[in-house]
């Protein structure tokens, strides 16, 4: 009896150990400079998308698409930064995502600037024939920009700049990239008994690219860990056949504004009545304060099964729910009338849409109990 309690013992952390190994295997790929913040410069998301394909052609996942393709490419305009964005403040030069960060819609800007102050976190300057504004903020955060404004706005870390701002001289060179193409990736593993009912796992793999030549966004918690457990998910059904054909989207375009969910979604309208339910997933890199389930309090049936299960196993220490947002791939899903959750881990790093968002420091504090709980999950639908 002993041994028989030692070796489900050492195959439960060693499976435990393989998953979170693989993940972290995977996240360092899609963190490192050759991805360079899987986005619009230097080949970023095409790099991130090889990686990704790689991983299923070891697996029993097989294409989705007709013609035989992982791919479902579209096209999508983004504002980009390619070479300088420099900026002085004082005349200090301040350092680029740490210190100071463009607006991602900021357009071409050279010169200096006197300032003038707005209010306590604002100051302005018209001069030169462009605006230019300065905010200060305690944290620094990205986001991606489909065209350019008209203002040159600049977010500065008000931890790292004491001084009341007088000047600022900005040389910064952005330019649109109007068809820049995308893919979204797409598989699945045929069910065991019902081929014509679909559950459907995703997650994004875009993240927010890089700024200049050397600036990137890792984006390990946003969104690689999500990434990994799509790869995982497949491992594991490759290994335990599914009763449920099963699908798995890694979609693009979704910093930019879920662009690559509502492209399959207007593509494939006639299969989204197949979905029994969706599970999208980002932010799983943590998980000491539990997760959280948008569309909670819309599907409740199904967000009470999920409860049952954690407090059956105790898993989390927490599930907590919302109701519906537009806040990252489901949602065009559930505008059409497919039940869909989308499942976030809570507490842990802070590190969001910033150059701090690396793997290092992501603890995977859940990953593997959150695995056990999706999983479980889908087999009791």
């Amino acid at each position: 009896m002993r041994f028989v309690f030692l070796l489900l013992f050492f195959i439960h952390f060693a499976v435990k150990a393989q998953d979170t190994v693989y993940a972290r295997t995977i996240i360092k790929q899609l963190t490192s400079k050759k991805c360079f913040g899987r986005g619009y410069l230097k080949n970023g998301l095409d790099e991130a998308k090889k990686i990704i394909l790689k991983e299923l052609k070891q697996t029993k996942a097989i294409p989705y698409f007709e013609n035989n393709s992982y791919l479902q490419p579209f096209t999508q305009s983004v504002n980009v930064f390619k070479t300088k964005c420099n900026v002085t403040l004082n005349n200090k030069i301040l350092k680029l995502g740490v210190d100071f960060i463009p607006s991602p819609d900021c357009p071409t800007v050279i010169g200096k600037f006197n300032l003038t102050q707005k209010d306590s976190l604002t100051y302005f300057s018209n001069s030169n024939n462009i605006s230019v504004v300065l905010n200060l903020r305690k944290k620094l955060t990205y986001s991606v920009s489909n065209k350019q404004g008209l203002v040159a706005e600049i977010d500065l870390n008000k931890e790292h700049f004491k001084e009341i701002p007088n000047n600022i001289e900005l040389n910064i060179h952005s330019s649109v990239l109007p068809n820049f193409l995308s893919n979204n990736i797409v598989c699945k593993i045929k069910g065991t008994s019902f081929t014509d009912s679909l559950i459907v796992f995703s997650a994004h793999y875009d993240h927010l690219g890089g700024i200049g030549k050397s600036v990137y966004f890792p984006g390990a918690n946003d969104n690689a860990s999500g990434v990994s457990f799509l790869l995982n998910l497949i491992k594991y059904y490759s290994l335990n056949p599914p009763e449920y054909t099963t699908v798995f989207i890694f979609f693009a375009g979704e910093e930019a504004g879920l662009l690559g969910s509502k492209h399959f979604v207007e593509h494939q309208k006639q299969h989204l009545s197949k979905i029994k339910f969706l599970i999208n997933l980002d932010l799983l890199g943590t998980g000491n304060e539990g997760i959280m389930v948008v569309n909670g309090s819309v599907f409740e049936k199904e967000f009470n099964l999920l409860t049952q299960i954690n407090s059956s196993n105790n898993y989390l220490n927490a599930i907590k729910k919302r109701g519906k947002a537009a806040n990252s791939d489901h949602y065009w899903f559930t505008e059409a009338g497919v039940p869909a959750f989308f499942v976030y881990t809570l507490g842990g790093v802070q590190a969001y849409h910033d150059v701090f968002d690396i793997e290092k420091t992501l603890p995977l504090t859940e990953y593997v109990d959150v695995f056990k709980l999706i999983t479980s999950f889908v087999s009791l639908l």
